[in-house]
């Protein structure tokens, strides 16, 4: 894993200068809008989250999953980041997030060395969207242009994410409803929850899935009721890959283990059940090209979601606080 990891870093690492100077953009973001005011981004963004996924390769899925949670409440607008204050309550304590989404510390980090070579400059919600990039890039996966131009939020909303973060339990119908209630497609669906190709789970999050549902592997659920007692309370915080082959590689093999009905989640499990997403994930899991296309099409749309432009919102110089 790490010597693949090292060995792609280099040559990626160059071609974020070339990217600089693609064209096409919509929602007034672009893939140049740093180019004159930060040159040195993406170069000081992947240095870092090479370093950390090398200290820990689960944090890469962590990292790519703050953009996912962030753009689905209110737009991709760094509010995730946002601790709580006086005056509101802010995502990271929402019933979808709370001992959930992590690797605030690595994004401080992150915004800590931006900040020291272009002050002020950029958003923390495109850190979000580059980092996201980055972690899916040096975990083997494809590399895409980021359109930039977001600026931050002052304020989260835990209400808006309770209600807009799909749980584990969500039905195919209820996925594809709020997926398309924010202008994403059935195909979108499918392609990006191939982000759980890396990453884990939390026991609560899947205990239903492994012990109550019939579209599931037999062995497969025995193995992971090994790590995740039946009753409620009893190891809630013990982890599941959510690939159950490659859990630290970006890869198609998660499509595969649907087939298989090896899926971690219930709402993982749906994408195949005999519904009218069954022939996409065929398609996906025969060929990890055809993923790869369409993950980057989705998550370039995701990304597009309601940004903050223009003189809306500001440039935080701490992604955890507003500006004073």
């Amino acid at each position: 894993m790490a010597s693949s990891s090292s060995s792609s870093f280099i040559p990626i690492a160059a071609l974020t200068f070339l990217v600089l100077f693609m064209g096409g953009s919509t929602a007034q973001l672009t893939p140049d809008f740093y180019f004159e005011s930060c040159p040195q981004l993406f170069f000081t963004v992947r240095y870092a989250v090479y370093n950390a996924i090398m200290k820990e390769a689960r944090m890469g899925a962590s990292l790519l999953r703050l953009h996912f949670h962030d753009c689905f409440v209110n737009g991709c607008d760094g509010s995730v980041l946002l601790d709580d204050t006086p005056t509101f309550k802010g995502e990271k304590t929402a019933a979808p997030n709370f001992n959930s989404i992590r690797g605030f510390d690595v994004v401080d980090d992150i915004k800590s060395a931006v900040e020291q070579v272009c002050p002020g400059v950029v958003s923390c919600a495109d850190l979000l969207a580059i980092i996201a990039r980055e972690s899916v890039s040096i975990l083997g996966g494809p590399y895409w242009s980021v359109k930039l131009g977001r600026r931050d939020a002052r304020t989260a909303s835990q209400g808006a994410a309770n209600v807009s973060i799909p749980p584990p339990t969500s039905s195919l119908n209820a996925l594809a409803s709020r997926f398309q209630a924010l202008g994403l497609s059935t195909r979108d669906l499918v392609a990006l929850y191939g982000a759980h190709t890396i990453g884990q789970a939390r026991c609560t999050n899947f205990r239903a899935h492994i012990y109550n549902d019939t579209n599931i592997d037999g062995s497969f659920a025995k193995m992971r009721q090994a790590n995740c007692p039946k009753p409620a309370g009893s190891g809630d915080n013990n982890l599941g890959p959510l690939d159950y082959q490659t859990p630290t590689v970006f890869d198609n093999t998660y499509y595969q283990g649907l087939l298989q009905k090896k899926a971690l989640l219930h709402s993982d499990q749906e994408l195949f059940n005999g519904g009218y997403t069954d022939s996409i994930v065929q398609s996906y899991s025969s060929s990890q090209s055809t993923f790869y296309a369409d993950f980057v099409t989705g998550i370039i749309k995701m990304g597009d979601l309601s940004p903050l432009t223009g003189s809306n919102g500001e440039i935080r110089k701490h992604c955890r606080r507003v500006n004073q």
